[in-house]
């Protein structure tokens, strides 16, 4: 039995049993694209990178899995899911082969067989062992992607849930530093409308309220638009 078979006969099924795409906000991406791979010059790059599957729930990225052929040794997409984990910073990370499942938690770095998937709820939680009102608030919005066609790059996904993460941890500071041309004004936006829609606001009260005006700057908007004095004559 070959990979794919594999995955369709036995992997998918075993999802589809512990709620993946199946309880509301969750998602199974199959063929996940991590990079385009290393551009080696002269119009070539070196091998994508595409993670087997990456589950989602509540429009979070919570793990990832890499699958072999049934006949494969289990541990044998170890590394692999390890990296792909490690790129785009998710805690957790599975190897499977359709016969077993090899779980392993990228943060205390417990590794091992495990007899099931968790379900999105119980990933979630695993992940989140804390309760964070505000960070539960911008999950539950999802990107602006215009139906698919905006489609963020894994370190741009990092930059913006790191930045969130700051804020819902009531940070008043943070710096992101990324080269040009790596899509800072797509970050920016991105964050914008996950605050805006979430409707955080410096008062940490979810509301949106007009904003208020000085009084200084209001009596200037009273005034008349002062004119440019007429040019002297010769």
């Amino acid at each position: 039995m070959n990979e794919a078979e594999t995955r369709a006969e036995h992997i998918d099924p075993t999802l589809t049993v512990a709620g993946w795409g199946v309880v509301d906000g969750s998602r199974v991406r199959r063929e996940y694209p991590i990079t385009l791979g290393r551009i080696e010059g002269h119009g070539r790059r070196g091998k994508a990178l595409t993670a087997d599957y990456v589950l989602v729930y509540r429009n979070t990225n919570l793990a990832v899995i890499e699958a072999k052929a049934w006949d494969e040794a289990l541990t044998e997409g170890v590394a692999q899911a390890k990296n792909y984990a490690g790129k785009l910073a998710i805690r957790h990370a599975y190897a499977a082969n359709g016969q077993g499942i090899y779980g392993i938690d990228m943060h205390t770095g417990q590794e091992g067989k495990v007899s099931r998937y968790p379900t999105p709820d119980e990933l979630w939680n695993l992940t989140f062992d804390k309760e964070n009102f505000w960070r539960d608030r911008f999950a539950d919005v999802p990107f602006e992607d215009r139906g698919g066609y905006f489609q963020g790059r894994y370190y741009q996904d990092i930059a913006i849930q790191r930045v969130l993460e700051a804020i819902a941890t009531k940070r008043e500071r943070m710096l992101l530093t990324l080269a040009t041309g790596t899509g800072k004004t797509f970050i920016a936006f991105q964050i914008a409308w996950k605050l805006f829609y979430s409707r955080w606001n410096l008062s940490r009260e979810p509301s949106r309220r007009p904003a208020r005006h000085p009084p200084d700057r209001m009596r200037r908007r009273g005034r008349p638009p002062q004119r440019a004095p007429p040019a002297p004559r010769r």
